[in-house]
């Protein structure tokens, strides 16, 4: 069986509606995902609001990084000086 037949059979099995590829018949469970994935792997049978759709999809991606990033970030930089800060304050 076929990567997009594992697919097919998944969906039906679960119930869960997902978008497939015209081209390689992969299944994504958001349209979004499908769009990004035929951005990258068949940017050449893309048509201009395809390719429009595209670029949105990816900025608003790289938005949700940037922010995961800079969360995680945060986090960090607290736990490390709330651990220091306990350090100081239970050694001292």
């Amino acid at each position: 069986m076929t990567e997009a037949t594992h697919a097919t059979t998944d969906q039906r099995a679960t119930g869960v509606e997902s978008h497939t590829c015209r081209v390689c018949g992969r299944a994504f469970p958001e349209s979004r995902l499908l769009v990004l994935h035929r951005g990258v792997r068949h940017p050449s049978v893309l048509t201009a609001e395809e390719k429009e759709a595209y670029r949105e999809a990816y900025r608003e991606e790289e938005r949700e990084i940037r922010s995961f990033r800079i969360r995680a970030f945060g986090v960090l930089v607290l736990l490390y000086f709330g651990y220091l800060f306990m350090y100081i304050w239970f050694a001292g």
